[in-house]
Parts: C-alpha cells; sequence; structure tokens
C-alpha cells in the first residue's frame, strides 16, 4: 500500500491573496445541501440543491463583498450533481429532479451544463453522460478532461421513484411499503451504480472508459485532488449502508488504483459506520475529512444479513473529524455541531467548509475554516 501525499496546486495562484488567519467568512445569503461547489481561480462558485437555480461567487479577494449573486442556471433545478472545472469553464453533471414543474416524479438528469466564468453566463453542452452520475465524485486531473467515479443507475433509480411517487401510501400502504422493501432490499451489486471510471473531453465533446473500479462504486464520496490523484474518501456502497474504504486514483497509470488505510473506528462508536456527504480538504499538508451521515447500526445489520440495512434506523449527522497524514488516521476534535452535505474549498487557510445539512434537516447557510495545526483542527467562523 502507497500513501496519498497531498500536495496542494492552488496554494501559489491564491498565496498573494491570503487572507488574516483571524478573518470572519461570509455566510450565505441562503442555505445550501445537496448542492455543487467549484473554483476558479481566486472565486469560489456555489448553487443549485436546496437553492435551487441560484448560483452564487465569493471573490477570495474581496470577502467584503461576501457572496454575490450569479446568473441563474438555466437547467432544470436538481440535488447530487457534481461540478468540475476545466480553464475558467465550470461543468455540471447528473444530478435528480424534476425535468419540468408538470413531472410526476424526479429523474436523473444526464444533460450537461457549462458556465462561463469569465461572462457569467449558462450553456448547454451538446452531449449526454453516458451513465447515471447522481451522487458521482468528479475531478479535473489535468485541466482538459473531467473524471468521473460512482454514480446510481439510471434506469433503476428512475423507475424506483416513479413507482413510489404514483403510489398512494395511504390508499395501497402494502403496495408502497412492498416497493420500498424490494428496492431497499437488495445487494449492493443489484444496484448496478457506475463501477466504470469515465473521462469527458469537452475540446473534444467526448467520452471514454477508463476502466473499472476494483471496488463496489461509491456515490457521496468526498473527494480531495493531489495533482493528478484523487483520494477517495467513503460514501455508499448502497442506499443507507456506506464504507469505510478509502482509495487512491492514479490518473493515467496502468495500475491506477490503491488502497489506503480506512477510516478509523470513532472514538464513540463501536465500529466505523463509514460517511456520506462529508466535507474534505487539505491543510498543511494533511487532509481533513469532517462530519458526513450515516445509520448507526446499519452495517451490523448488514453483516447479520440485512439487505435493507438502514430499516428503522435515524439518519446520524455527524460532527467526527479525521486527519490523514503520511498514510495514516487519526481522528482530531469534533465540529461544532454535526453536517453532511455541504460544500469544501481547500484554500491558503484550510479548508472552508459552505452550507450542509443539519440534524433538523434544514440546509445551512455558515461558512467556517477548518485548519489543521499539528494537534487538532481548528474550527472558525
Amino acid at each position: 500500500m502507497k500513501a496519498f501525499y497531498p500536495v496542494l496546486l492552488t496554494v501559489p495562484l491564491l498565496a498573494a491573496f491570503s487572507v488574516s488567519a483571524n478573518q470572519t467568512w461570509p455566510d450565505l445569503p441562503k442555505g445550501v445541501k445537496n448542492g455543487v461547489g467549484a473554483q476558479v481561480d481566486s472565486k469560489l462558485y456555489v448553487g443549485l440543491g436546496s437553492l435551487g437555480q441560484d448560483f452564487y461567487m465569493l471573490d477570495l479577494k474581496h470577502l467584503d463583498k461576501g457572496w454575490q449573486k450569479q446568473a441563474s442556471f438555466t437547467g432544470p433545478a436538481r440535488d447530487g450533481a457534481t461540478a468540475s472545472v476545466v480553464g475558467e469553464d465550470i461543468y455540471i453533471f447528473g444530478g435528480s429532479g424534476k425535468a419540468d414543474a408538470n413531472a410526476k416524479s424526479p429523474v436523473i438528469f444526464d444533460t450537461v451544463y457549462r458556465f462561463d466564468a469569465n461572462a457569467n453566463t449558462w450553456s448547454q453542452v451538446k452531449t449526454t453522460s453516458p451513465v447515471g452520475l447522481l451522487g458521482a465524485a468528479s475531478y479535473s486531473p489535468d485541466n482538459q478532461h473531467v473524471v468521473f467515479f460512482g454514480g446510481y443507475n439510471k434506469p433503476l433509480f428512475d423507475q424506483y421513484l416513479s413507482d413510489i411517487l404514483s403510489t398512494d401510501q395511504k390508499a395501497n400502504p402494502e403496495k408502497w411499503q412492498q416497493i420500498v422493501d424490494d428496492y431497499m432490499g437488495m445487494k449492493p451489486v443489484d444496484y448496478q451504480w457506475n463501477r466504470q471510471v469515465l473521462s469527458f473531453d469537452p475540446a473534444s465533446n467526448q467520452w471514454q472508459e477508463l476502466g473499472l473500479s476494483p471496488y463496489l462504486p461509491n456515490c457521496g464520496s468526498a473527494l480531495v485532488a493531489s495533482k493528478q490523484n484523487a483520494l477517495l474518501i467513503s460514501g455508499e456502497i448502497k442506499p443507507g449502508l456506506r464504507t469505510a474504504e478509502v482509495k487512491t486514483y492514479q490518473f493515467g497509470q496502468a495500475q491506477p488504483w490503491m488502497s489506503e488505510h480506512p477510516l478509523p473506528t470513532p472514538e464513540s462508536q463501536p465500529l466505523q459506520e463509514g460517511v456520506a456527504g462529508a466535507f474534505a480538504g487539505i491543510s498543511n499538508g494533511a487532509v481533513i475529512v469532517a462530519g458526513g451521515a450515516n445509520f448507526h447500526g446499519a452495517k451490523q445489520a448488514f453483516d447479520k444479513g440485512n439487505m435493507f440495512a438502514h430499516n428503522g434506523l435515524a439518519k446520524a449527522f455527524n460532527a467526527q473529524t479525521y486527519v490523514f497524514k503520511d498514510g495514516s488516521w487519526q481522528q482530531a476534535n469534533d465540529l461544532a455541531e454535526g453536517i453532511a452535505y455541504g460544500l469544501s474549498f481547500t484554500v491558503p487557510e484550510g479548508v472552508l467548509m459552505v452550507g450542509g445539512e443539519k440534524a433538523d434537516k434544514s440546509a445551512s447557510t455558515k461558512v467556517a475554516m477548518l485548519s489543521w495545526n499539528g494537534k487538532q483542527v481548528k474550527q472558525q467562523d
């Protein structure tokens, strides 16, 4: 096993406008969860998810201006999309939502949109993704391609949403419950999530298969990029069930995958369930992973043969933080509150946490900085 050693490429670009360590970070005007985030030079962009078609920008050179509203997204609103930057363009892939106001149920979108950060304009790209990319993780390893990991199976998930939303739970409770039990009770492989590592080249408008992952495909993984490598942290292996697995993908290598040490067992729990929707980034040469959601007890139920592993369990919004340095993990101090499904940005000061879903299901407007000083993770609002 070879360790993932983070080298933060954006620091030299951003060092010229690094802000004071005591800087107060401006909160969002509206809460965001299940949205997308992207960074173009000194500017951070956040939108979609609970923000609908709204899109906001924070200029790290002008924090006093706060989050500035940008041109509204021109496609249907969506949750769980993934965004990556090539050049100064932000590309939006996947997500789930209603195709129009009259649609009876959401679908997984296969459309692709481009945001021109210089012109502050949106356009639809003349392509469709070959697989469902709801819950996928993506990054650009070379500023030319976008590489994808995971993603829900579009036909299966679209059919499930159509079936469940077209069945009256009050009038037909047994039928409704059977639909849920049948879908949630499948084995991980039966969901047919995307196991193929995909690449999209905006210049040629072409998709390419880069090879199958040797792991079960994940959705909701945290991704931290270092040069051409991506560290993929945890995520779901089926609805309601997470994995503690951590692995490195090395773009362009003949043998691109390496297993890392899994997330450690939290001090307050009997085992590590794994998390989905965690915050992650780099601070002082270490990877910080914070928050994320899971179902405490799901792994134990699954290990006993219960495929509907999270049945009857409440979703937990965790406050734990973990630090990965020199190939090993350690648990650090907790966040101020449990939170998941927000956006993360690595900036010179550390890992900027933006928004997220709180335990009461509300979307947070909060922006906070996480930094690792070698002993603890400092959280500064």
